[in-house]
């Protein structure tokens, strides 16, 4: 049987992703999410936060930080890495996850605020359009008849 190293997790974002380049130009972003875990102490039921320390490597890292800002949902598909050392004589290690995949889930803060803060074209980019369904306004005119018979 072969070994498994595989963790999937949904959280929010702690802060927002910093990215940072390698010596040799590799992408590395990295953020911590939040992930809530619910159990029973007594006869109440209590919230647990857990806290994960993510890597995401190369393009998807680079072309995703400008959307991993605090409060912000995500699914995160990826692996366990430790990292070891020492330090004044003392073994060290830490535990991340290396994301092999990331879903943007909604949520958290606007979207448009890293990009209001960038863009300072004098547009109101606040509201985040994505998350607003798109209307279709039948009443105006598009060239097309409402004979259709479905």
């Amino acid at each position: 049987m072969t070994d498994l190293n595989r963790v999937v997790l949904i959280g929010r974002l702690t802060r927002e992703a910093e990215l940072k380049y390698t010596s040799g130009g590799q992408a590395v972003c990295k953020f911590s999410i939040a992930v809530n875990r619910r159990k029973k102490n007594g006869d109440q039921w209590e919230d647990e936060a857990n806290f994960f320390d993510i890597v995401l490597w190369g393009k998807q890292g680079e072309s995703l930080h400008q959307y991993l800002l605090k409060g912000k949902m995500v699914g995160v598909d990826g692996e366990l890495r430790q990292d070891r050392w020492q330090q004044d004589g003392q073994n060290r290690s830490k535990i991340e996850i290396v994301a092999n995949n990331l879903q943007l889930l909604g949520g958290g803060s606007s979207s448009g605020e890293r990009q209001n803060n960038q863009n300072n074209s004098g547009a109101d980019n606040s509201r985040d359009s994505s998350s607003e369904p798109q209307s279709y306004n039948s009443s105006k005119d598009d060239g097309f008849t409402d004979d259709i018979p479905f």
